[in-house]
């Protein structure tokens, strides 16, 4: 029995060193990779990862390592100890975004890199506006249309009030309705303005209001 249990501790000893020299090998890994990071980069670039402290603005040309560049700043941050809830990163596109979250999970791990805020523009944006939704009187299940869903609809609008094609031209009163918006009028607004009704007046689109 002595013989058998003193095996049985010495599988364990064995079992616990191997892990602990497993554990410290990843350590030294996620270590080193988490400081290669700023080997790649050249000079200015690791000034601009570094700086934590205040605003920073890069401007450089097409080309010139910009993506890697903000990609090793958003892993500085989190190594400095900022929040991943705490980092907005905005893109234009979305391979961009995929590209960036997938060289940041690489470094930092899944479970920080996809608590990052990152995404293009319209993506983030319209993820706050469903969290906030409630706040400015909307539901949180709505629809965002896109150019031709917008279109469509001012057309089928046209048809509806059974209104003259040639006055009321789809894209004209499409770009119409953008303006207004764009300058902050609302439907009220329209028809206190009465600069914008004469206007509509004179090219016969009376009903456009």
């Amino acid at each position: 029995i002595q013989n058998t249990l003193a095996t049985n501790i010495q599988h364990i000893i064995n079992i616990v060193s191997l892990l602990n020299f497993k554990l410290y090998f990843w350590f030294l890994t996620i270590q080193t990779t988490m400081s290669a990071y700023l080997e790649q980069l050249n000079p200015e670039q690791q000034k601009a990862v570094q700086h934590i402290d205040g605003p920073v603005m890069v401007i450089a040309g097409a080309g010139s390592g910009k993506t890697r560049m903000l990609t090793c700043r958003i892993v500085h941050l989190l190594k400095s100890g900022v929040s991943p809830h705490n980092i907005l990163s905005l893109t234009f596109t979305n391979k961009a975004s995929k590209e960036m979250r997938n060289r940041i999970e690489q470094i930092v791990g899944e479970s920080e890199a996809r608590s990052l805020w990152m995404g293009t523009f319209h993506s983030v944006f319209s993820k706050i506006l469903r969290f906030e939704a409630e706040k400015l009187n909307y539901p949180s299940n709505f629809t965002i249309y896109d150019t031709d869903d917008s279109k469509s609809l001012v057309r089928s609008i046209i048809k509806e009030l059974n209104l003259d094609k040639d006055i009321y031209k789809v894209g004209l009163i499409r770009n119409r309705i953008s303006s207004l918006k764009n300058n902050f009028i609302t439907a009220t607004g329209y028809h206190n303005q009465a600069e914008l009704v004469q206007s509509d007046k004179i090219t016969k689109r009376t009903e456009f209001g």
